[in-house]
């Protein structure tokens, strides 16, 4: 829910309240000021029948019988609301009248004044209806006027909230935010201008450090590396039968480590976008050229590769990334094969597909990009291919998803590359 439309449901709450009493009580205050200039009107013709009749003059009933009633018998006495018929509109019309006795000609009478309450409950009704109408012009006037004066007044902060949705770290760039003339927003957009400059220099210096890192690291695995592949050439490792199993693990942990060097360094580089420089590439052709790099590791395995290429697509990419997406791709699909099964590639202008048989793998599919998620804990793989994968897709907008088919048991990686088709 917006924040106007929350805000707007406490006033029209408020207002819906206000104007409810008001209503009820401009209707009483009127009705009650208007009964009482009835009842002042009754009370001054009574005054001028108690003058007449000490000066001694008859009481003569006037003709509005429903006006002037005379009575020798007692009556009620006071004031009172009463209901009398109207035989010309042949309606029951409502009165006030008021009761009182006086001694006229040595003779006790009651005398009857009335006097209809039809206008006065016109007259109410006009200017209840009047009230009513101004104050529901008033209530709409309010409501439209909040919700013009709030959509002016917040457009400065749908603005920064514009901006940061699409505020991207990786541009390197702090967010440039004006200053509105809003005390609240332009502190609002100060605080944030502030945070995205701290995110930047700390995004700046991590970037720095991890470059650093993956440099300086680089240089002792590769000695490392070769100096345990000269020690397990040693002769002597014959005489020590304990010593040639524990080199090799070594050699073993020094290679895993280096191709974690590799696969994180190559991950900090997509995400730092260091492969700016890209060139259209035909992806059948280089399919053909992973295939071929492959085919001994295929043939290993016993597994058969069937490519089937529908229109080849020429993709705008870096070389780089296209060999390592492709070579991640292949070598999933090689690790996680039945012995004696198949890969199938599939190309298409719209997107790249490869599946191979196996059993169903149990987890939320979408964690399967995760880095260094493994499907065997004690795998040697450093669990990065498909996280290597999905963030070449996130680079240049491809969409990549995965998908079992339980009927026969085929694990299959879809790139979907159609958006960024060359």
């Amino acid at each position: 829910m917006k924040l106007l439309t929350a805000t707007n449901r406490y006033y029209l709450g408020l207002v819906a309240v206000l104007f409810a009493v008001a209503s009820g009580a401009l209707y009483y205050g009127i009705n009650a000021a208007l009964r009482h200039e009835v009842d002042e009107q009754l009370g001054l013709h009574r005054a001028q029948l108690e003058r007449l009749v000490r000066a001694g003059e008859p009481l003569v009933a006037t003709p509005f019988a429903d006006q002037f009633v005379l009575s020798a018998r007692p009556r009620r006495l006071g004031l009172a609301d009463t209901i009398l018929p109207d035989n010309h509109e042949h309606t029951w019309v409502p009165h006030r009248q008021l009761t009182f006795r006086l001694q006229a000609q040595g003779q006790p009478q009651w005398v009857t004044l009335r006097k209809s309450l039809v206008e006065t409950n016109d007259l109410l009704a006009v200017v209840l209806g009047i009230m009513l109408a101004v104050l529901a012009l008033l209530f709409g006037s309010v409501l439209l006027l909040n919700r013009w004066l709030s959509g002016r007044l917040w457009r400065q902060f749908y603005r920064t909230l514009a901006a940061l949705r699409h505020y991207d770290l990786q541009q390197h760039q702090p967010l440039a935010l004006s200053k509105p003339r809003i005390k609240e927003f332009a502190e609002l957009n100060l605080a944030v201008t502030h945070l995205s400059e701290r995110l930047v220099a700390d995004y700046e210096s991590l970037r720095e450090f991890t470059a650093n890192a993956a440099h300086e690291t680089q240089t002792p695995l590769a000695i490392m590396q070769a100096q345990l592949e000269q020690l397990l050439q040693v002769s002597a490792l014959a005489d020590d039968p304990t010593a040639a199993p524990l080199l090799a693990d070594l050699y073993g942990a020094t290679r895993r480590l280096s191709r974690l060097h590799q696969a994180l360094g190559l991950l900090s580089k997509i995400e730092n976008r260091q492969f700016a420089q890209v060139q259209p590439l035909d992806l059948a052709a280089v399919l053909d050229e992973k295939v071929n790099q492959l085919e001994p590791l295929l043939e290993a395995r016993g597994l058969r590769l069937h490519r089937q290429v529908d229109q080849a697509p020429v993709l705008t990419m870096h070389p780089g990334l296209a060999d390592s997406l492709l070579h991640n791709l292949l070598y999933n699909a090689i690790k996680h094969n039945q012995p004696g099964g198949d890969i199938t590639v599939h190309i298409s202008a719209a997107a790249l597909e490869i599946s191979n048989p196996g059993p169903a793998i149990s987890g939320d599919p979408s964690r399967f990009f995760e880095r260094f998620r493994k499907h065997h804990a004690a795998a040697e793989s450093p669990g990065l291919g498909l996280s290597i994968v999905q963030q070449i897709g996130a680079y240049y907008g491809f969409a990549v998803t995965y998908g079992y088919a339980a009927a026969g048991q085929r694990h299959t990686l879809r790139v979907a590359f159609r958006p960024a088709v060359g």
